[in-house]
């Protein structure tokens, strides 16, 4: 087994035991997203039409994305929270890969998300959410949810690294909640005015959730849309590679370098 292999393993294992010494955090990230289904669905689901398709149809593709991108907070939580602490630099003095830190917390989170996706998916169902699509398509649905959340927790784990403070991070993560406003996640962006929709549009949680409601079938892509969301397969799959690109060495650069 490779190096980074082997460290990866051991640093995966530390970020699940990390989990399970914080049940409450598993509890919030399974209950959030169901509670805002709930209330969204129901509160606001009377008051909002979109054209072809049922609101709740509409809502649950939407937050599992914007679910989804809230692994920047939870990234940059854990990784700052690491730095400050100090267990970071203890990490930096072991004869270890250096990616194999931040690719054990990547792949920790994405194996939490993975299992409170299965509550919030039964809700959807129980609330009138289905799959309207094939099952090859509803799986490629959830391995691009995956895919983004992947994304997502390396954009956190670079801004954890830079900010090297849990205060500030707890202060720049609420930032984060604003990024599902201003794209179609809740709502269909064409009825934003010109400026704000190709805002919205090119949003790369625009581009997943439109992904997500093709692939399970419940509703179309919709017309004289930015080439991500009239595309919205190749452009989540386009958007995820620029991200992992450009944060992957970014983050394992600043993990290895420390504060100089």
């Amino acid at each position: 087994m490779s190096t980074l292999a082997y460290d990866g393993t051991a640093m995966l294992g530390r970020q699940l035991r990390r989990v399970r010494n914080n049940p409450g955090l598993m509890i919030l990230s399974q209950t959030m997203p169901v509670s805002m289904l709930l209330f969204f669905g129901y509160v606001f689901g009377s008051a909002l039409a979109v054209p072809g398709t049922a609101y709740r149809s509409f809502l649950v593709p939407g937050l599992l994305v914007a679910t989804a991108a809230g692994g920047v907070m939870t990234g940059m939580f854990q990784s700052a929270q690491d730095v400050h602490r100090g267990v970071t630099d203890r990490f930096r003095t072991l004869p270890i890969s250096r990616a194999a830190v931040p690719l054990g917390q990547a792949l920790a989170d994405l194996l939490v998300t993975a299992a409170g996706t299965v509550p919030f998916l039964l809700v959807g169902l129980a609330v009138g959410w289905r799959v309207e699509g094939s099952a090859p398509a509803a799986v490629g649905a959830l391995a691009l949810l995956l895919l983004f959340r992947f994304a997502c927790v390396w954009i956190g784990i670079c801004l954890g690294l830079l900010t090297r403070s849990e205060e500030a991070a707890g202060q720049l993560g609420g930032a984060t909640f604003l990024l599902p406003l201003l794209s179609s996640a809740y709502i269909p962006a064409e009825g934003l005015p010109g400026w704000l929709r190709t805002v919205a549009e090119w949003n790369p949680i625009s581009a997943v959730a439109t992904a997500l409601r093709e692939l399970f079938g419940n509703a179309s892509v919709p017309e004289g849309a930015a080439w991500p969301v009239a595309h919205p397969v190749a452009g989540s799959l386009a958007w995820c590679a620029v991200l992992l690109a450009v944060f992957v060495p970014l983050a394992v650069r600043l993990h290895a370098r420390g504060e100089r």
